[in-house]
This record gives structure tokens, sequence and C-alpha cells, in this order.
């Protein structure tokens, strides 16, 4: 076995020192702060209702204004998590779950950006509280999403189904009222000292959310399976929100209820599965990473099995190292199965600079087995990806619209790709839009901040809406990317 040990370290080193010695793009400097600003912009691009008068995206107007109405509900507001139309709860949740979460680790490093990125969260928590002011209910959805994607229209514009699913005791769903409980319990760290009386509000309503999330078990999608799937259909399971939602109200509020419901639920709800999965679908990695802050801070030795599982995440994901589900890309981009690979790329990336923070402030390091992967490796790795999407790739290439000389011109997003209503007032119905869709030109208007689904295992990219899995942006691949960029806005 050993001199396999010593293949294995010497392939690691090898493949380390191409990764970050390697001249690519002539060693571009990047402007972090420039790319941080344009990340949070983003969001307000992202907007659903009535806009405010500070808006800046000033290509969109006012949409969605009567969401809810038709169920006697005042469900506006939210952001549309992609180039669509509908207000999906799940990604929506997770998204507020992660800008809080780079609130709360990077925040003092954004600078002027903090206040912005603090209006993007409260956007989304201002419809999340709406989304739960019933008590036992959750509206999860609005927007029929088979009727929105037959159509290519604006959002001012939309003529659409503005349908609303809920989950309730009869159609449970653990998993997104697990997110949503997690969203609002970090919303109201970021609120503590900025408006004290919100945060309460805010954790308030996380517990209650929580508390429904765990008497009432069940996955959403067995509940709205016709509404949610195949959009955001839960694969994983819903166990993993509870830890994921107990773990944030155990940092938010430091009750010994979510301590002890952690430790009496981690192996019941799967903790040390797919140690190397954190998106919208999958906590468990972010769960493994949030939990074993306070190990290494010497506070909670009862979490131990979630720091060994964070350390085998951090293995997992280092170059060169063979694991069946972590992949690079000649480029060097980390590549995992499935569509909109950049969500994957910002969130493992967020996690291994987070985790690298906790190292540093306890001065330690992670052994996988004859390498040791230092916080500095760690920060290293991240910012490699960072780069990557910043234009330090094969095709020479910036993935986030409006940063560098070069970026996608033609995503897959609805408003972007239409004119706006200001360029062309008279409405544009839901075929008419095909045209805009089917052009070979660029979108009208750049959607400022916008992170594609990337390039595929081979760095190839078609900058083509059709490729929605590529040319497509999201909510929730930029929110870790702000954590990321606010730190090495700061340290670079």
């Amino acid at each position: 076995m050993a001199p396999k040990s010593h293949t294995s370290n010497f392939r690691v080193a090898v493949f380390l020192l191409l990764l970050f010695f390697r001249p690519i793009s002539g060693g571009t400097k990047h402007d972090y702060h420039d790319a941080l600003r344009k990340s949070i912009l983003f969001f307000e691009g992202q907007r659903s209702g009535k806009l405010p008068p500070d808006q800046r995206v000033k290509w969109r107007k006012d949409s969605a204004l009567h969401d809810g109405a038709s169920f006697g509900r005042d469900l506006t507001g939210g952001y549309y998590d992609a180039g669509d139309n509908i207000k999906f709860g799940f990604p929506m949740a997770f998204t507020a779950t992660l800008l809080s979460w780079s609130i709360i680790d990077f925040g003092r490093n954004m600078g002027p950006e903090l206040k912005n990125a603090v209006k993007a969260v409260k956007w989304v928590t201002d419809y999340l509280l709406k989304a739960t002011a019933v008590p036992g209910v959750v509206y999860v959805q609005v927007g029929d999403a088979y009727s929105d994607h037959n159509c290519w229209e604006r959002p001012e514009d939309m003529d659409t189904l503005r349908t609303v699913y809920k989950i309730d005791a009869s159609h449970p769903g653990s998993d997104v009222a697990g997110e949503t409980a997690a969203a609002l319990a970090a919303a109201s760290i970021v609120f503590r000292s900025r408006d004290p009386a919100y945060s309460r509000l805010l954790l308030d309503r996380a517990v209650k959310v929580f508390d429904f999330a765990d008497r009432h078990r069940g996955a959403y999608s067995n509940s709205l399976r016709s509404a949610v799937c195949p959009f955001y259909c839960d694969v994983n399971g819903f166990q993993d929100e509870l830890l994921w939602g107990a773990a944030w109200l155990h940092k938010a509020s430091r009750r010994r209820h979510y301590r002890e419901y952690i430790v009496k639920n981690e192996v019941v709800l799967h903790a040390g599965d797919t140690i190397n999965e954190f998106g919208w679908d999958n906590k468990h990695a972010g769960i493994n990473v949030l939990i074993s802050k306070e190990v290494l801070m010497g506070k909670a030795n009862y979490f131990q099995t979630f720091k060994q599982n964070a350390d085998a995440f951090i293995c997992s994901l280092l170059p060169g190292i063979s694991h069946p589900q972590v992949q690079y890309s000649p480029g060097g981009l980390i590549f995992k199965a499935g569509g909109s690979n950049m969500q994957h790329v910002t969130s493992l990336s967020f996690l291994l600079l987070a985790y690298s923070n906790y190292l540093s402030h306890a001065n330690k390091v992670v052994p996988c087995g004859q390498i040791t992967a230092s916080p500095a490796l760690l920060k290293q790795l991240a910012k490699r990806q960072v780069d990557y999407i910043l234009g330090d790739n094969p095709l020479e290439m910036s993935y986030m619209v409006g940063y560098g000389q070069r970026y996608p011109q033609r995503i897959h997003h609805r408003g972007s790709s239409l004119p706006s209503v200001q360029a062309h007032p008279a409405r544009i119905g839901c075929k008419a839009g095909s045209r805009y869709f089917l052009s070979p030109n660029a979108n009208p208007n750049v959607h400022i901040g916008a992170v594609v689904g990337g390039p595929n295992v081979t760095d190839a990219f078609p900058d083509s809406r059709p490729y929605f899995q590529e040319s497509e942006p999201t909510t929730y691949i930029n929110a870790p990317l702000v954590g990321l960029l606010a730190f090495f806005s700061a340290h670079y």
C-alpha cells in the first residue's frame, strides 16, 4: 500500500503546482471589489413586486403585483430564482441563507457594499415573512412553471398563471420549511444589531416554522409533485434540511434545545451522507462546516463527528485525489454532474473559504492522508475557482455578465433578452417573445453581475439562450459568491 500513497501524494503535489503556477490569461489581476458590487447588484434585477425608489437596475419595472390576491394573501416581493418568472420558495430560502452567511462571516470585508448586501437579504426575508404568516402553513411557490416555461415574456408583461402552492399539516414539506427556518434564523443574526425588533421577528418566525417542519415530516415534492418537479424536486430528502434548520437556530438563539436536537438526530437524519454536496437540495457539507466552527473553537466536543465529516469534505475536494463525486475540468474548474455547474463551484468554494477561516482561528490544519490541507491552501483553492469565474480560464471569458472585457452576451433570461418597458412600452405577448429567444443578437439589457451556469467539463461554453444549463444565471449561484468576493476584495 505504501507506494500507492506516495504516488497519490506526488500526483496531488504536481496538480497543485500546475493549478496555482501556470499562467492563464497572462496572470490577470482582478478587481474583486468591482465584482462584489456587481454580484450584489444582480439581485436587484431579480426582484419581483413593487420596486423601491432606490432601485438601481433601471431596465426592470414593477411586476407580479397581485401575487397571492386570489388566495386572499399578499405574496408580492421576493426574487425570481433564475431566468424565468416563477417564485420558487426552496431555492429562494437557500439564497437568503447563503447571503446571510456571507454577511455574517465576511460582512466586515464588504466596505460600502455591505448596506446593499443587507438590502438584498431583507428583500427576500420580507417575502418569507409573508409566506409564513399563517401558522402551520408555508406558501412555497407562486406561479405555474409549465405555463411560465411555455412563454418567453418580461415579468412586467406576465399573464401566465400565478397559482399559489402551499404546504401544511396534511401536505408536509420539511425540506422547504426547514430551509425557510434556516434562512429566517441566519437573517436574524444579520439584523441583530442593525434592527433588533426585525431580528426578533425573524427568529421567532424561524422557531415556529422549524417546529412545523419537524412535527409534520415529509418531502414537499411528494406533496406538490406536479408543481415542483422536475424544477426544484427534492431528490436528496428532507432530513438534511431539518439538521440545517436546527444548526442555524442553534447559532442564532444559543438555545440548548437545538444543540440537543442536533446531537440526538445526527444519525437519524444522516449527517454523514454525501459529505461533498452543498446546494439548494443538499445541505450536508454546509451542516458539517457550520457546526464544526464550534468544535474548532473548543466549545462543543459533542459535535466532534461533524468536524470529522467536514475534514473528509475538504479532503474529497483536493485536486488530484480521486473522488467519484468531484472532478476538475482541464482548466481547473470544479465540475459535478447535473445542470448549472457554477452553483456547485460557488457553494463549495464558499465552504472552503469559511472552513479555512475557522481553521486559521483555531491554528489547525486538515490531514488528508499524506497531504496536509492548510488554511492557506484552502483559500488558494477557493480563489482559483473565483478567478476562473472572472476570466482566468481557457476561453479567457468572464462568466459574470458585465465584468471584464469578454462575458456571455446571450444569457437565458427573459427580462435581459427582451427589450425593456422603457425601450418598448407596448406589451410583448407570450409567444411574441420567441423571436427574441431565438435571435442570435446579444441581449439588449446587460444583467450586470449575473453569473451563468458556466462551461462544461471540457471548459467549452455555448453562449446561446437555448443552452439553459450553461447560460442561465440563478440567485443561488451568486449568493455564496458574494462572501467569496468580499473576502478576496479585502485580502488581495
